[in-house]
């Protein structure tokens, strides 16, 4: 089986899809591996890496795409890219596919078979394959940095002979894969920590890496799978008013709520930001979904007084490196399920498989994307996303 792996045009996509450790491994499962040239540059894996695990390196994305049975992305292929691809060729990559309808056309139209992972379904054997776990861990971790960067303060309390200098007062709001990750980041810089969950079950985990859990007078929103249910308007006008003195008390407030496919709850009012602190700081995961704070700005540092609200855009892209490494471990796997003897056989009835597929053989089979696209609901197809809980975290 052919594999292709192509530079990711996203401005700002630093990730590469298959890392040269990954292919070495593919390789000895008979997928080769044909990736093109500066592919791995800006995640610091060079063509000669990508050499010596065996794989075949080609100077454009025309050539890394001809004959491929296979291509793996991290972003959605776009539709230039989707003109290259050979008539039926399978996809797998994040692809959110209500927000990418154009590059769903495209792919349709090469009568392609799609696979996206941000539908993985939630069931234990599918774990190995959870980019977007895998990925969220990166953007935790990258958001507790990005906190310490910005606050003009130290995080760990210090004593010292010209005297003692308190801790930071950190609160994250979710306590997900990327909460967690933020609060354990916070916790080993030396702040006080304290995390917010609609979910009840989120407390141990919290306590469990020395923070505090901030519990309110209000219902748990427990859905499927471990995740959060969606919250009505109401629920969410009353949380942000118990939660307007944690956020005022707060030197950092990270927010990580994130539903895929749709807009991101607000979760912190430009009323909440104006009564923090002079000098602190919101970073927010969220801002690429339309934010979790009301005042976030994708990519940019916008100042309300003297609070610094951050909007983190594609967090992982920060930290290629380790980011790419997961991504492509992920990928392994999921081939792992659909390659038998060195040849791409996807099974169909295996509910992975079907719960990821968006296109099959150019017909959308992924109910909510037909909706998005204006076509009948496929006569047979699950409806992968009414089985998604909206996550509570990135």
């Amino acid at each position: 089986m052919k594999l292709a792996v192509v530079r990711e045009t996203r401005p700002g996509e630093t990730r590469v899809a298959v890392v040269p450790e990954v292919a070495s491994k593919l390789a000895a499962t008979g997928v080769d591996l044909v990736i093109e040239s500066g592919a791995g540059a800006a995640a610091r894996f060079p063509d000669t890496a990508y050499e010596q695990a065996g794989a075949t390196v080609v100077p454009d994305a025309s050539r890394a795409l001809q004959g491929a049975d296979m291509v793996a992305h991290v972003q959605p292929v776009s539709a230039d890219e989707a003109a290259l691809l050979p008539e039926g060729t399978s996809v797998v990559s994040f692809l959110q596919p209500a927000a990418a309808v154009d590059s769903v056309r495209a792919l349709m139209g090469r009568k392609a078979t799609v696979f996206s992972l941000d539908l993985l379904p939630r069931i234990s054997r599918a774990q190995s394959m959870d980019a977007l776990s895998s990925q969220a861990t990166v953007s935790g971790y990258r958001a507790g940095l990005s906190a310490a960067e910005h606050l003009a303060k130290f995080f760990p309390m210090f004593m010292t002979a010209a005297g003692t200098v308190p801790p930071a007062r950190v609160l994250v709001m979710g306590a997900g894969v990327a909460g967690l990750q933020a609060i354990a980041t916070a916790r080993r810089l030396g702040a006080i920590v304290r995390a917010y969950d609609v979910r009840a079950a989120a407390k141990e985990e919290v306590q469990s890496l020395g923070a505090h859990f901030v519990e309110l007078e209000l219902e748990t929103q427990e859905g499927t799978g471990g995740y959060a249910r969606e919250q009505s308007a109401e629920y969410l006008a009353k949380q942000r008013e118990l939660l307007a003195a944690e956020v005022a008390a707060a030197d950092v407030v990270i927010t990580t709520a994130q539903i895929p496919g749709r807009k991101a709850p607000v979760l912190v009012t430009e009323e909440m930001v104006r009564g923090m602190g002079d000098g602190a700081v919101v970073i927010d995961m969220a801002a690429d979904s339309g934010g979790n704070c009301e005042l976030s700005v994708p990519g940019q540092d916008v100042a309300v007084g003297g609070v610094t609200v951050v909007g983190m855009t594609n967090p992982p892209a920060t930290m290629p490196t380790h980011a790419s490494f997961l991504f492509s471990r992920n990928i392994a796997n999921f081939l792992g399920l659909v390659v038998s003897d060195g040849t791409l056989a996807p099974d169909f009835a295996d509910e992975i498989v079907a719960g990821m597929c968006v296109v099959r053989a150019g017909e959308v089979v992924h109910a909510p994307t037909a909706e998005a696209l204006g076509l009948p609901a496929p006569a047979a197809a699950e409806d992968s996303a009414s089985d998604q809980s909206p996550k509570g975290e990135s």
